[in-house]
C-alpha cells in the first residue's frame, strides 16, 4: 500500500526522512561528506522536479540518491586514485555507520566490521530493507532487480551477519 505524503514544507519532509536517506547513501559514498553532497543534490533534484511523479517519494529519492552516487564516483575516480597513491591510501576510509557523536563500543564496532564483509548487493539490500523499510518489490526497483532477488540477498546478508555475530558457546 502506497503512502502519501503531503508535507507542510520541505524541511519537515526532509527532518523526517533525511537520516534514512543519508545511511542508504553512506553504501555508495566513500566518506559521510560525500554521503551528505549527495543526499542533498537528490534531495534538491526531487523536490524540484519529481515529487509529483507516482510512486512512494521515498523509493524515487532512493533511486536518485543511487544514481547521484554513482555519478559522484565515476567523476572522483580518477582524482581519488591519484590522491590515493601520492599519500599512500594513508587517509582512513569513515565507518558506513558512524554516528558522529557517538562513541563505538565493541559490539557495534564487530557489527560494522561484519557488515563491511558482506558483499555490496547483499548490504544494500539490507539497508534499503530495514533502515528504510522498503518492500522488497520497492528494494527490486531500486536496484534494478526482481522482488525474489531482493528478498534472497536479504537472507544471505542476514544469515551472515547471523552465523558471523552469534558468538559461539561451548560446554
Amino acid at each position: 500500500m502506497e503512502e502519501t505524503y503531503e508535507p507542510q514544507s520541505w524541511k519537515e519532509w526532509f527532518a523526517a526522512h533525511g537520516p534514512k536517506l543519508l545511511l542508504c547513501a553512506r553504501l555508495w559514498t566513500r566518506c559521510q561528506s560525500d554521503a551528505e553532497d549527495v543526499v542533498q543534490e537528490a534531495f534538491v533534484r526531487y523536490w524540484r522536479h519529481q515529487r509529483q511523479l507516482p510512486g512512494d517519494p521515498q523509493a524515487l529519492l532512493i533511486t536518485s540518491i543511487r544514481r547521484t552516487a554513482v555519478d559522484l564516483a565515476r567523476r572522483d575516480s580518477r582524482r581519488v586514485r591519484r590522491e590515493e597513491k601520492s599519500d599512500g591510501a594513508l587517509e582512513e576510509r569513515d565507518g558506513i555507520f558512524d554516528p558522529p557523536a557517538l562513541e563505538k563500543t565493541e559490539r557495534t564496532r564487530e557489527i560494522e566490521a561484519a557488515l563491511e564483509r558482506l558483499p555490496p548487493e547483499q548490504r544494500e539490500v539490507l539497508a534499503l530493507k530495514i533502515w528504510n523499510e522498503l518492500t522488497f518489490e520497492q528494494v527490486g526497483e531500486t536496484l534494478g532487480l526482481s522482488p525474489n532477488t531482493a528478498a534472497s540477498r536479504y537472507r544471505y546478508a542476514l544469515a551472515a551477519l547471523r552465523k558471523e555475530l552469534t558468538p559461539l558457546h561451548h560446554g
